[in-house]
């Protein structure tokens, strides 16, 4: 195999594959780039078994074939490169030699033929606008659980229908809840799936490659789930196993309302949050007519205490919140105010969005804490 492609080119496809590559794996191929040389393209391919990405560009092909270079190891040598055209060929031992002006070099590989094979996208679902689904994750992946035993809650649910899309996360302690209530053009019928954390963050990364205009196709087979971004196909696993009844989750009969300065209350949170517990990051929030007072104290750093105006004129209410669950909210809503609904200090609070429009609902649900 031999092929010609610009280096920036294959800096920015080598790059996209990083995030899919094992870095730690007894199998070493997994560590290994796939690239394949067909008729006027490249097409670069890495897995780790669970997670897979395809991406392909633009080469000048002389000879068709295909072969495998460590990719971190090729990625940092051709960013050093000059900005030129880069020459690839994949000699009999398997080894790649490339070249670019007066570079040469040679990096070893391993033959294509021990690469696992990529299952083939089946039909799509439907087709999304690539800026929802992307503002989706980051609006919900932050309360996905870390406790890998936990394997349902490691990821969220994603539920399309032709009226609209709702993605839920949860980590047993938090919720996050979006729904889109406009309908959306190309869902041709309903659709459920648990979307792993870790392909969450790789389309986010490869939304912000797109148009503001892209659209993602998005599929399913038993084992699978697909998203075809114009010229790049992320494949991962789907999780297995029920996620949560959210419905039951969420709250329903709060009574009181607080409305805050969306900047205000997370940098009051931020700066008490700074004598929280290290362990298990715990303020207390005290909704009082015409303002909240957030208090924190640790007997080996000391105790801060910050006040917000705002206004509400309902009893008191002192909930234990942990901090970096209500910051995780505050650091992704856009809007200028939030909203605080409460029942009373033994039940959970709800945030949302002080500006919510007509086509979305945004919810997160936070459990309180004993302090």
């Amino acid at each position: 195999m031999e092929f010609t492609v610009s280096k920036a080119d294959l800096v920015r496809e080598l790059g996209l594959s990083q995030g899919v590559v094992e870095k730690k794996t007894t199998i070493p191929i997994l560590s290994n780039v796939l690239l394949e040389a067909r008729g006027d393209r490249l097409i670069v391919t890495a897995t780790d078994l669970e997670l897979g990405i395809c991406s392909s560009c633009p080469a000048q092909v002389k000879r068709e074939g295909a072969g495998t270079i460590p990719a971190k190891k090729l990625l940092d040598y051709v960013r050093l490169l000059p900005d030129s055209d880069i020459t690839i060929k994949f000699l009999d031992n398997q080894w790649a030699s490339l070249t670019c002006g007066r570079s040469r070099t040679r990096i070893a590989g391993i033959s294509r033929e021990s690469y696992p094979e990529l299952p083939s996208m089946p039909e799509p679902t439907g087709e999304l606008p690539v800026g929802l689904l992307s503002s989706m994750i980051t609006k919900t992946i932050f309360a996905i659980s870390a406790e890998e035993s936990r394997f349902t809650l490691n990821g969220a649910l994603l539920v399309l229908r032709t009226d609209g899309m709702t993605m839920v996360s949860t980590d047993g302690h938090r919720l996050a809840y979006l729904e889109t209530t406009a309908p959306i053009d190309g869902i041709g019928r309903p659709f459920r799936a648990l979307i792993p954390r870790k392909a969450m963050g790789e389309i986010v990364k490869l939304a912000a490659e797109c148009g503001a205009d892209a659209k993602v196709s998005v599929a399913g087979d038993e084992n699978h789930l697909f998203f075809r971004f114009e010229n790049r196909l992320l494949i991962t696993r789907r999780l297995t196993g029920n996620f949560p009844d959210y419905d039951r989750v969420l709250p329903k009969d709060t009574q009181h309302t607080v409305v805050l300065r969306t900047a205000e209350i997370k940098a009051a949170i931020d700066r008490v949050a700074q004598f929280a517990d290290e362990r298990s990051g715990a303020v207390r929030v005290n909704f009082g007519p015409g303002d909240v007072k957030v208090f924190s104290s640790a007997s080996d750093t000391g105790e801060s205490e910050e006040s917000v105006s705002t206004d509400y004129d309902g009893p008191n209410i002192e909930i234990g919140f942990n901090a970096h669950y209500l910051l995780d909210f505050l650091r992704v809503v856009s809007e200028e105010t939030v909203k605080f609904e409460l029942k009373d200090q033994k039940s959970a609070g709800e945030m949302r969005p002080g500006g919510e429009g007509s086509t979305y609902l945004y919810r997160y649900v936070v459990m309180p804490m004993r302090i």
